[in-house]
């Protein structure tokens, strides 16, 4: 069977019925409400690293099997290279905005979209911090597109496993996450109770 292909106008169209979905899904889950996604730093709702684990998890195994059956050639999916101490640096950053806002940049536009003032002001610093991000970057482009480069380099590259095997080893990682985060919102709610 031949590799499936969008022409321009079909990709756009594509794209678009994605984002819709995944901002419907997002919003159903409570991402648009910066408390429930506050809570995942204290432990108290694992509601984040369940659905986006399940979201990769999905994925993953779309494209794993759509390779599998030779509808996709893993070869011409483009894998962002990584620079690993510029992506940690990133990583620090992001993480310290989205535990003082509240949302990360993209459950900002699902709680926009609601029009909820908090997330209206967030979107309005994220598109702030872009634009100091571009102004600024030429100072530090060194660091930002070299330091760690590792290439394209997906996890089973990176731990000399077959496409298979790795795929395999993020589903159980997922499940241990799965059950982990329930024991930490048990904990953690058991504490807050008994105060």
């Amino acid at each position: 069977m031949a590799p499936l292909t969008f022409d321009g106008t079909m990709l756009w169209i594509v794209n678009l019925l994605i984002g819709i979905g995944f901002g419907f899904t997002l919003e159903r889950a409570g991402f648009g409400d910066s408390r429930k996604l506050a809570a995942q730093f204290y432990f108290r709702d694992m509601t984040v690293l369940k659905v986006m684990f399940t979201s990769i998890i999905t994925a993953m195994f779309v494209v794993h099997w759509a390779w599998r059956l030779g509808w996709v050639d893993l070869s011409l999916l483009w894998v962002n290279p990584t620079y690993l101490y510029s992506a940690i640096a990133g990583g620090l950053i992001l993480g310290f905005g989205f535990i003082i806002g509240g949302y990360c940049p993209g459950t900002s536009l699902v709680a926009a979209a609601t029009l909820k003032i908090d997330a209206l002001f967030f979107l309005g610093g994220v598109l702030l911090g872009i634009f100091v991000f571009g102004q600024a970057v030429p100072k530090f482009w060194d660091f930002y597109q070299l330091a760690g480069d590792m290439g394209r380099i997906t996890i089973g590259d990176w731990l000399g496993l077959s496409t298979t095997t790795a795929t395999f080893l993020v589903a159980l990682l997922a499940v241990f996450m799965f059950w982990g985060g329930e024991q930490l919102e048990k904990a953690f709610n058991r504490d807050r109770g008994a105060r």
